[in-house]
């Protein structure tokens, strides 16, 4: 999976971007730029949506202020290692975490001893957006999601699913899809989006929900069998795929969709902040970038970085309300 998505990540991604890149985007020289090697901490493995995000971006920031920009993936916890790493970076511009929905915004509502707070980042830009997909192994024996509840009845508990980790949204979605359905089944938690593909399409479990943007070329290939996508409508991308809640009256409110985005630690000069916040603009408006997304199944989702605060306090409370609903508290380690 990691050669798989690497090679992906290269073809589609990074070299696409730096292909593309107009010499004009140098003035960025005008104001903040980097003067030493950037670091882009992404709080996850190899292989997932967050991790190419970093990948994308990282040829752009080299581009525009002539420093080397390098991916960190420090997986773990849900992602809440990697950005307990980025709150504790000097706030000089330097250090960017790619976070997503998962340790910047469900993330504070389900761990009892989260080693961070909000105002610990300044979200600066949010960058894609997209469904999560209900994904089969091949060996299970249904084809529709009333066939799958009806399953997972059947086996009262026995069957397992994979997640990124625990608390990031495919984990949340998986629950809350057990407690609209009445069904029950065991979250085996991975280190990102790459390793629990792997064990899906091993057969290591049964299922997982995650996000369509990471699975899209697995289901195509048809090494996963997909039901539905989370989101309230059809994903262009994939639109013979329904949308679970149009499956079963019991689904009618079910409704996921996942986000991707920047931030810096809290205290990062304002002009680093703008700084950054450009170059994340100028990546989302490359037409190599817009098709790239098209083919994973998201959409550009750029923002100001008081529209993009805006909106992680909105998920952030959407999401522990869901949390405290359903009695939902996790540790740490």
């Amino acid at each position: 999976m990691t050669q798989i998505t690497r090679r992906t990540a290269l073809r589609h991604g990074a070299l696409a971007v730096a292909s593309s890149v107009l010499p004009g985007t140098s003035m960025a020289r005008e104001g903040w730029h980097a003067t030493q090697p950037v670091r882009i901490i992404v709080p996850a493995a190899p292989a997932g949506t967050t991790d190419i995000m970093g990948r994308l971006l990282a040829p752009v920031l080299q581009e525009r202020w002539g420093q080397p920009a390098v991916v960190d993936n420090r997986s773990g916890a849900g992602g809440t290692l990697g950005t307990s790493e980025a709150v504790r970076a000097k706030p000089d511009g330097h250090t960017l975490l790619v976070g997503n929905i998962g340790p910047q915004a469900i993330a504070y509502s389900l761990f009892r001893n989260l080693p961070y707070r909000p105002e610990q980042l300044i979200p600066v830009s949010n960058m894609i957006r997209g469904p999560n997909v209900l994904m089969l192994h091949p060996s299970v024996p249904v084809r529709t999601m009333p066939e799958f509840v009806q399953y997972l009845k059947e086996k009262q508990g026995r069957l397992n699913y994979c997640t990124s980790g625990p608390g990031q949204s495919g984990h949340l979605a998986a629950v809350w899809l057990q407690q609209m359905t009445g069904t029950q089944a065991t979250a085996v938690h991975f280190r990102g989006a790459g390793p629990a593909m792997l064990a899906l399409m091993a057969g290591d479990v049964e299922f997982a929900v995650d996000n369509l943007t990471t699975a899209v070329e697995q289901i195509r290939a048809g090494k996963v069998r997909a039901l539905g996508v989370t989101s309230a409508d059809r994903n262009a991308q994939i639109p013979e795929l329904p949308a679970l809640r149009e499956t079963m009256p019991e689904l009618a409110e079910y409704d996921v969709s996942t986000w991707f985005g920047a931030f810096l630690p809290a205290g990062t000069p304002e002009g680093a902040v703008a700084a950054h916040n450009a170059a994340i603009k100028a990546l989302l408006d490359m037409p190599s970038t817009q098709a790239r997304f098209r083919e994973m199944g998201g959409v550009p989702a750029y923002g100001t970085p008081a529209e993009y605060a805006a909106f992680v306090k909105a998920e952030t409370e959407k999401w522990g309300a869901v949390v405290r609903r359903e009695g939902l508290q996790m540790e740490i380690g």
